[in-house]
């Protein structure tokens, strides 16, 4: 167990910020830490797989990589897990599960692929002890992980159980909820950082469930984002209950109090409730301040300029919000109908309307303000008639997006010949 090979899995675009994070968290570098697209490849210890678990943001799970060789068939993949010593890692008292996934697989049927897997644990322990465990495909005790490419089987072992975007404070949602590691991933990619010489505020003025607002104040209060939940590694048997209650209890005596304010907004104040309940199981309701309001028309929430961070409800997730981007006639209807003009009701065609709307107000009362915007809108700069300062590729789920840095000067929003095809190049 002193070296293990570990795989983090996270969405595409983050390998970098991930790299990063590792390194703070585990001090690894050099040839112990490579990246490659969707996720990062590591040699380290079983105890640097708890501290990922813990303290990671970004990564998705921490894989253990148990076997990898090439394959052609079903066969290989039986003598593959075969090869493996199970025995180590759990009992045939316990539950698995065999999850694939597969990248141009010639294999007919992924399902009967971990068929053979299970086959393959279940046989070995049946060798072994003469007892095989059973197969639990909703709540298992162990999960493994079986990953197909064209010529190349992996298998590893699944320390995390339930992906760790999950932090365990998260009850109360909206429609389309941003994941907490892909907030994590924007935080990182604006390089905010809340212990640096100078930190500035943080506000979301879309905040929704609060969850960017939220994630910013674990970071500013040092509050490790696995603490609240529990993990598959508490049910291997190489874990020892004393070190990883001696790495939790190191990780709660880190916390204190956000040096840098940092808030959040919404047009929907049913999301600011949801937001604000949220920020109290999370333990940062003293961190974040909270409020209502429609980001058309709210002022900055303190006088010094600091970095907005925004997800806002666009396309693929839920029409555009604000009241001033509805026109009279959707805000009289909804009234009628005693509806609230709020986040999840308020649209126009594109958006075009409210995010012009949204720039002027920006460009008029937000000046020497940086904003960050996630968007799938690859043409949101000239809707918004802005010059982006930075673009980041950055995916959620299985949609593309970019990250884009406006930094607001004070003065009138001008439309730009093409502004809708011009732009930095992707990460410049």
């Amino acid at each position: 167990m002193n070296q293990l090979q570990i795989f983090l899995p996270c969405a595409a675009g983050v390998e970098g910020f991930l790299a990063d994070e590792v390194h703070r968290i585990t001090g690894l570098t050099g040839n112990d830490l490579l990246t490659g697209r969707g996720g990062a490849l590591l040699r380290a210890s079983w105890r640097d797989a708890l501290l990922l678990n813990l303290h990671s943001r970004l990564a998705q799970r921490v894989l253990v990589q148990l076997a990898h060789r090439p394959y052609r068939s079903e066969n290989d993949l039986y003598e593959l897990a075969s090869s493996v010593a199970w025995e180590i890692w759990f009992t045939p008292r316990q539950t698995f599960k065999v999850e694939v996934t597969a990248q141009h697989s010639p294999l007919t049927s992924l399902n009967f692929a971990g068929l053979r897997v299970k086959d393959a644990v279940a046989d070995r322990f049946r060798a072994k002890s003469g007892v095989r465990p059973d197969v639990n495909t909703q709540w298992p005790d162990v999960r493994i992980h079986l990953h197909l490419t064209t010529d190349e089987a992996t298998i590893y072992i699944d320390t995390s159980g339930e992906p760790l975007f999950k932090r365990g404070w998260r009850e109360d949602k909206g429609d389309a909820p941003l994941k907490e590691t892909l907030a994590a991933a924007m935080i990182a990619a604006s390089g905010w950082d809340p212990h640096g010489e100078a930190p500035v505020p943080l506000y979301d003025p879309c905040c929704g469930s609060g969850t960017v607002a939220i994630e910013a104040a674990q970071i500013a209060c040092r509050i490790a984002p696995g603490l609240l939940r529990r993990f598959a590694f508490e049910k291997l048997l190489p874990f020892q209950a004393h070190v990883w209650n001696a790495i939790k209890n190191e990780a709660a005596s880190a916390e204190q109090l956000s040096p840098v304010a940092i808030f959040g907004s919404d047009v929907s104040h049913r999301m600011v409730d949801f937001a604000q309940r949220n920020a109290e199981r999370a333990g940062v309701a003293a961190a974040v301040q909270l409020r209502g309001g429609d980001a058309l028309q709210r002022m900055p929430p303190c006088e010094t300029p600091g970095v907005m961070l925004l997800n806002p409800p666009y396309g693929e997730r839920i029409a555009a919000a604000g009241s001033a981007g509805q026109n009279a006639t959707e805000r009289a209807a909804l009234r009628a109908q005693g509806g609230a003009v709020g986040r999840e009701a308020a649209h126009t065609d594109d958006g075009g309307e409210f995010f012009s709307q949204l720039a002027a107000h920006w460009k008029k009362n937000y000046a020497g303000w940086t904003a960050w915007m996630l968007t799938p809108d690859l043409k949101l700069p000239g809707k918004m008639r802005l010059k982006e300062s930075r673009r980041v590729p950055m995916w959620n789920g299985p949609i593309e997006c970019r990250l884009f840095r406006f930094d607001m000067v004070r003065g009138a929003v001008r439309a730009r010949p093409g502004a809708a095809s011009q732009g930095t190049a992707d990460g410049g």
